[in-house]
């Protein structure tokens, strides 16, 4: 399964973003799905999330996304922009949160691939599967 995530993300992904370029894609994807409204004060890496995605401070505005995501496919990085966007104008995972996140139509795709990416991360080390 990690050979073929990887095989995807090498397909769909053009390069690594910096923080600036970060920023500047946050307020495109507010501007695009949510009229603008979700404005961060900062958006950026951070190399010590391992067990999130991205992470959300309303009260500061800022937005943080985890490095791991740094190579996956545009479309997947985007959602997790949104996602912490979309925190910005609700807290919490509740209705109106998620309706927030239907205008996305990669939701379900990059939900998707981010449950696979877990599910690899889990599976047993085998010895000689990725040509050891």
């Amino acid at each position: 399964m990690s050979v073929m995530l990887d095989k995807l993300a090498a397909q769909e992904s053009k390069r690594l973003l910096g923080d600036d370029e970060l920023a500047e894609r946050a307020e495109r994807l507010s501007a695009q799905y949510f009229g603008g409204r979700a404005r961060p004060k900062s958006v950026r890496w951070v190399t010590n999330q391992n067990t999130r995605w991205g992470s959300c401070t309303p009260s500061e505005g800022s937005i943080r996304l985890s490095h791991r995501l740094q190579g996956m496919p545009e479309y997947v990085v985007d959602y997790v922009l949104l996602h912490e966007l979309a925190h910005l104008l609700v807290p919490g995972h509740g209705p109106r949160f998620w309706r927030l996140l239907e205008a996305y139509p990669r939701t379900e795709r990059a939900r998707g691939y981010l449950e696979g990416v877990v599910a690899a991360e889990r599976l047993p080390h085998v010895p000689g599967a990725r040509g050891e």
